[in-house]
């Protein structure tokens, strides 16, 4: 019993000097606790984190861009999540503790280029946003993902993002509001790899099974996230707001007749527009024939789509 709970007792310190962003101090305590136990579960899947994590620190300590290195250690996050994923008998407390690593290393970096007195830049407040969110600080996530809004409050994904966090503090009405207008405005914009919400992650590996590339699954996100019923809290449309819906959607019918190589992309967009003209015309009452002429558009451009939509 005493060795476990000096086992026990070294992870936990390891995990607590990671958050110091002292992953060699964090190895050598893990080692530490090998000694003790060379078989303990989740001691064996740290030691693989911290490794695995070792190179990649070494990279980023060798950029001398701030922004280039905090962007770094965002796609190293993403390529160590599908390391996770091939790791037996995984460790929820591990796991954790290196994603606050990697996301306070990726604010680290970030937050050095905040000059004093200055306003910060909307896509520097997005990446701070991200990388608090990503260790835990809600408060200030919100602080700088709401700055970033400020600035740009058509911007996906600052929207996304805070989507993302209203989800982590319980707001789910905010969230699926804020997901929905999210991905009607720009989905490529969007990266799905640094979101948390499962719901979300859910829509993502349906809306795998439609995409025939990656670069498609934003795409098919709101389409799926329609007819699943994740994204139910909407809103009515302003005057210049469905003007410019119906604009779009004659731009994307004319494009998608022109452009055959265009379709993958433009028919879960246009999909996801025909949904949102639906919901305007109901909002206002508008005549069924109106509806019904754009459920036709839809069964004529995915069978199985208005089948699920009409079910």
């Amino acid at each position: 019993m005493a060795q476990a709970q000096g086992v026990d007792a070294l992870l936990t310190d390891a995990y607590r000097t990671l958050t110091s962003l002292d992953l060699l101090g964090a190895q050598e305590r893990l080692e530490r606790a090998l000694e003790l136990d060379f078989e303990d579960a989740e001691l064996l899947y740290a030691l693989k984190c911290a490794r695995w994590w070792s190179d990649s620190a070494e990279r980023v300590g060798a950029c001398l861009d701030h922004l280039e290195a905090g962007d770094l250690v965002m796609n190293r996050w993403k390529a160590f999540r599908s390391f996770l994923a091939r790791l037996p008998e995984p460790s929820p407390r591990a796991a954790l503790a290196f994603k606050h690593y990697a996301f306070k290393l990726a604010h680290s970096r970030y937050s050095q280029l905040v000059q004093s007195g200055e306003a910060v830049d909307p896509e520097l407040s997005l990446r701070l946003g991200r990388a608090c969110k990503g260790y835990g600080d809600y408060d200030a996530a919100l602080a700088h993902l709401e700055a970033a809004a400020k600035a740009r409050k058509d911007d996906a994904a600052v929207l996304a993002e805070l989507a993302d966090l209203y989800a982590l503090l319980d707001d789910a009405r905010a969230s699926k509001a804020l997901f929905r207008e999210a991905f009607f405005l720009n989905p490529q914009r969007i990266d799905l790899e640094l979101l948390d919400n499962e719901a979300l992650t859910r829509l993502a590996q349906r809306a795998a099974e439609s995409a025939g590339s990656p670069h498609e699954i934003p795409e098919w996100v709101p389409v799926y996230g329609e007819l699943m019923g994740v994204f139910s809290i909407k809103r009515e449309l302003k005057a210049v707001e469905a003007a410019k819906l119906r604009q779009s959607v004659y731009e994307m019918e004319t494009e998608l007749s022109a452009d055959a190589t265009r379709r993958p992309v433009l028919l879960p967009r246009l999909l996801n527009r025909y949904f949102w003209m639906i919901d305007h015309y109901v909002n206002r009452g508008e005549e069924k024939a109106r509806i019904d002429e754009i459920l036709l558009k839809i069964r004529l451009l995915d069978a199985n789509v208005y089948a699920l939509y009409t079910a």
